[in-house]
């Protein structure tokens, strides 16, 4: 009788197809599982690691990442070079590499389309496009000159006017780029690497919004990968881009991974770009279902969370049985944010009054975080103090939180400023209405645990929790209209600045990132300054008193950082974990033993 692994051999073979009667030449595939569902496929739409995987591997955006470098370190991608910044900070020079293509699409009329630095300007003005209500906009907003005068205009309008003039982009030929910025900004390299900046054609935006509004299903860019096969929320086919340029894998080993680097330098060093010509995702939400996927033999790259690490790390190595099966492991610390917010927009959780603050501080001392990494995420985490997390310029190793874990004393808070048990033992509000707390988690099995374990922290303190479960995309979109109570949320870092971290509770962010939905002036001052300076202690006691402002409010509490454990099966080559890339797979090569 065939074992799992076996049918799952003979699944791959015969998924290559036949020709002409026998066996047609296997397509060098990689088999990649995504733990939820991908959203919009258009670069101004997406928010989510998950999206991101994808979109990232379709379109590019003008730089990027060096694949071994560590600390990271920006690179070009369609761009010649990294960006010629003026001695006053004020203009930026961008050179395009000539010769880079879109795929091909009958948008284009059966041409060739070049990409030019047209095509990212009209796709940086779509993020201000009131029609598209993009969440990400943020990322230019304040940078540019001209621009955001442009958005202004857009909004009154209700449609953006694609033809009009901005001051900040200057084209000085149809591969030359000159911004013209409001301030000398540190970032902005960094965040013209972010999928959202990555270019689009105009053609084909028109011709599938125009005719369907289906352009975000119908992803069309310069990358390694182009879209061969999609069923929502299922299986996603890439296949690789037939016209995609001269590219050869060229990475120097970084001193910080230096004998791992230097096999992988071994095993790719020369190969064109990309070696892996399918990509084949699959769509699994739950964690047993995705381990046994990758224990079969039916994945090759498996995401392994923190529920499923005692199956296949102990003291943070591999287990034996899985290192004498080639099975290699990746595991660092993510440039990740793990939170806790309360919508300050709600009547009973929001709000700066001296009470609506103690209700929260009270929630924030009861709940235990050294129990939840220990509970749900088997120990695959580090204790987080502020917003920023380690291996991201403005991180703080030395600043402690005020919010500590009491439940006694947060208990005394509740009754200080009038949240009273009732004989049911219960709290009621301060004006003696019943008070009802909702939590909201992911539909699956983790979410439940989740919500379980905040049930936990509000008995702690006598009050009411309703437990409210959402599938992620729905949750991502209440997020962003205000509409959600309380949930554990986290921010995998854009690009491995502070300032990434620091804007998720900027003002001008809410129904962008401000999932908390927090306005407060002076912490927009802070966040405003921050932003001129570069990398360094000023910036960084910007931070701190940032920090420090949102624990007095009670506003969000961060939580840990995560660890983050990639498995590779043996076939794998050249894999290394990126801390900021959604994904490596143009990097890497796959080379199959099995045999039926």
């Amino acid at each position: 009788m065939l074992g799992i692994r076996q049918l799952a051999c003979i699944a791959a073979v015969l998924a290559c197809g036949w020709a002409g009667g026998a066996l047609a030449e296997p397509v060098k595939t990689l088999r990649y599982i995504l733990p939820a569902a991908e959203a919009s496929l258009d670069p101004v739409q997406g928010r989510d690691l998950y999206t991101g995987h994808i979109t990232e591997a379709i379109f590019e955006t003008l730089y990027t990442y060096d694949y071994l470098a560590r600390p990271v370190r920006l690179v070009a991608q369609t761009a010649a070079a990294l960006p010629q910044v003026s001695a006053d900070g004020l203009s930026v020079l961008i050179r395009l590499k000539p010769g880079i293509y879109f795929t091909p699409d009958p948008a284009f009329g059966g041409q060739r389309r070049e990409l030019t630095v047209a095509d990212y300007i009209y796709s940086w003005k779509r993020l201000f496009d009131p029609q598209l209500a993009s969440p990400n906009s943020w990322l230019l907003e304040g940078r540019i000159a001209g621009l955001d005068a442009l958005a202004a205009a857009a909004r009154q309008r209700g449609r953006m006017d694609y033809a009009a003039p901005v001051a900040g982009f200057e084209a000085l030929d149809r591969y030359t780029l000159r911004l013209h910025l409001t301030r000398p900004d540190p970032s902005l390299g960094m965040i013209l690497a972010y999928e959202p900046l990555a270019a689009v054609a105009r053609e084909v935006v028109q011709r599938y919004a125009d005719a369907r509004g289906e352009v975000a299903s119908h992803p069309v860019g310069t990358g390694a990968y182009q879209l061969g096969r999609w069923v929502r929320g299922s299986r996603i086919v890439l296949d690789a881009n037939p016209g995609y340029r001269e590219e050869r894998w060229d990475f120097a080993a970084s001193a910080e991974g230096s004998a791992a680097d230097a096999r992988i330098v071994r095993q790719m060093q020369g190969k064109k770009i990309p070696q892996i010509r399918r990509i084949d995702i699959s769509v699994q939400l739950e964690d047993q279902s995705r381990w046994l996927s990758f224990t079969s033999g039916a994945a090759d790259l498996f995401w392994l969370d923190g529920p499923l690490a005692p199956r296949a790390i102990r003291n943070g190595q591999l287990r034996a049985e899985l290192v004498a099966q080639g099975i290699q492991l990746q595991r660092i610390v993510d440039p990740v944010l793990s939170y806790y917010y309360w919508n300050m927009q709600d009547p009973v959780v929001g709000g700066l009054s001296k009470e609506k603050i103690a209700l929260r501080r009270a929630i924030a001392m009861a709940h235990d975080v050294d129990e939840e990494i220990r509970l749900l995420l088997n120990g695959e985490a580090e204790r987080l103090a502020m917003p920023v997390p380690p291996g991201v310029a403005g991180h703080d190793p030395a600043y402690r939180s005020l919010l500590q874990y009491d439940p006694v004393l947060a208990n005394r808070l509740l009754d200080r400023y009038g949240y009273r048990k009732g004989a049911d033992g219960w709290r009621t509000l301060p004006d003696g209405k019943p008070l009802l707390i909702r939590y909201t988690s992911r539909s699956e099995a983790a979410g439940l645990q989740m919500a379980e374990l905040w049930r936990k922290t509000y008995t702690r303190l006598g009050i009411r929790m309703e437990s409210q479960r959402m599938v992620f995309s729905d949750i991502q979109q209440a997020e962003q209209l205000c509409q959600l109570q309380s949930r554990t949320y986290q921010w995998m870092a854009d690009y491995p600045d502070g300032d990434n971290f620091m804007q998720l509770f900027y003002g001008k962010n809410i129904h962008q990132n401000n999932n908390g939905c927090y306005q407060d002036a002076q912490y927009d001052r802070w966040f405003e300054a921050s932003r001129a300076l570069p990398p360094g202690p000023q910036r960084d006691a910007l931070y701190r008193q940032m920090a420090r402002l949102l624990e007095v409010q009670a506003v969000a509490m961060p939580a840990y950082t995560r660890y983050r454990s990639m498995l590779a099966q043996p076939a794998v080559l050249g894999y290394k974990r990126h801390p900021i890339l959604h994904q490596e797979w143009k990097y890497l090569d796959i080379e199959r033993k099995d045999s039926l």
